[in-house]
């Protein structure tokens, strides 16, 4: 009888869970909750699946297609909003969630502007600066990864460097990448990595998650640690909507941990043709270069030779001849003309002559006392004596009258 009523009073699981389901749901029918978003997942169907959380507790969160249609901002991590709906449990998890019908933004979460704040100062600092970003090495001996040795994005790394090119070595720097442990573990990883110089380039990051899971990521020390790296560094933090801190103070930001592989690792087989068609145009540069040459040293064989050099001497005797032909007839003018110009001379100083004027019959008459050549009859007295000098000798005459 005793064990009979026992049985009465035990509840089965499903018994408890709709008695707290009936419980939760008649008690909040219609609630107002305000919180900050994180781990945002959107799905294909247009459902949209969150977490409100404040800094005590959290709360799941669905919003299905037809209401998530309307709304008129994109939900983020880290974003606060005030959701409105209603309480449901969820049996088969055994969890209670907020089915909310609307949404609406109430400002920026702590996390979210905690991390502004923290991006904004370290900005300033000159850590994201593109001047300070390093180009990765072509073809890396080792590549390192600052992740969980048991997280799926070191198994999409390694899966994809073994593809990529075999002849990489992958050195795995197990880290803690979640939680309050996490940041001291991965700035720690980064500093090994650099104190032994154990890689050519350094990956650092995780699978996708949370805003708070990837929060180490936008910790000021792994910031610092990763603008400090000696060795290039490749941020790649969550999936393709996900950021850290991480990315900016990184060389190089992949959008997964898959990128990431690919940045890191050339392709073995790209490389390889490349070299082979490399090889091939070298080859066939050099053949041509070769013809070439031996054309221009049949050019010099001995019965070549005396042409190749009529050839070239040939137009410079012609233009040697031009030139002296040139010369004789410029110099010949020059002659002439100066042979015109010195008869055309000799003709004006002989015309000038006074012997060649004496000879066509006229005299110069002179005073024989002072010398003085007498130009008119005017300047002679009577009985002046002169000296008349035709073309021939001399006479000497007496004014007897003068007019």
């Amino acid at each position: 009888m005793g064990t009979a009523e026992k049985d009465d009073k035990v509840l089965s699981v499903s018994q408890l869970t709709n008695l707290i389901k009936t419980m939760l749901e008649g008690s909040f029918p219609l609630v107002q909750v305000k919180g900050e978003i994180s781990n945002y997942r959107p799905s294909s169907s247009g459902h949209v699946y969150f977490v409100l959380k404040d800094t005590n507790a959290q709360l799941s969160a669905v919003m299905f297609r037809y209401n998530s249609a309307k709304l008129d901002f994109v939900p983020k991590d880290g974003m606060l909003v005030v959701a409105t709906g209603s309480i449901s449990v969820y049996p088969q998890r055994g969890n209670y969630q907020i089915i909310v019908n609307q949404m609406s933004k109430a400002g920026t979460g702590d996390i979210m502007e905690m991390i502004e704040e923290r991006k904004r100062r370290l900005a300033n600092e000159g850590l994201f600066d593109g001047a300070r970003k390093r180009k990765l090495p072509f073809f890396p001996q080792t590549v390192g990864v600052v992740t969980s040795p048991t997280g799926a994005a070191l198994r999409d790394i390694l899966r994809i460097s073994q593809r990529r090119n075999s002849k990489v070595n992958i050195t795995v720097f197990p880290s803690i990448v979640q939680g309050e442990d996490a940041a001291p573990s991965i700035i720690r990883m980064i500093q090994i990595a650099n104190r032994y110089q154990m890689c050519d380039v350094l990956i650092v990051g995780r699978g996708g998650g949370s805003l708070e899971d990837l929060l180490p990521f936008s910790d000021e020390g792994v910031v610092r640690a990763i603008a400090s790296s000696k060795i290039p560094v490749i941020s790649a933090v969550g999936h393709d909507i996900d950021w850290a801190l991480s990315d900016f103070a990184a060389d190089v930001r992949a959008s997964t941990p898959s990128a990431a592989a690919e940045l890191a690792v050339p392709e073995l087989e790209a490389i390889t043709q490349n070299l082979e068609q490399n090889k091939d145009n070298l080859y066939q540069t050099i053949e041509a270069r070769i013809r070439e040459l031996k054309l221009m040293v049949q050019n010099f064989k001995p019965e070549n030779l005396e042409m190749q050099f009529r050839r070239i001497e040939t137009p410079v005797l012609q233009r040697f001849d031009s030139a002296k032909e040139e010369l004789l007839e410029v110099m010949e003018d020059f002659i002439k003309d100066k042979r015109d110009r010195i008869h055309e001379c000799t003709q004006i100083l002989e015309s000038c002559n006074p012997q060649e004027i004496f000879k066509r019959g006229y005299s110069m008459v002179r005073d024989a006392e002072s010398g003085k050549i007498i130009r008119s009859g005017k300047d002679l007295p009577v009985n002046a004596e002169l000296i008349i000098t035709p073309a021939e000798g001399s006479i000497r005459a007496k004014v007897i009258a003068s007019n």
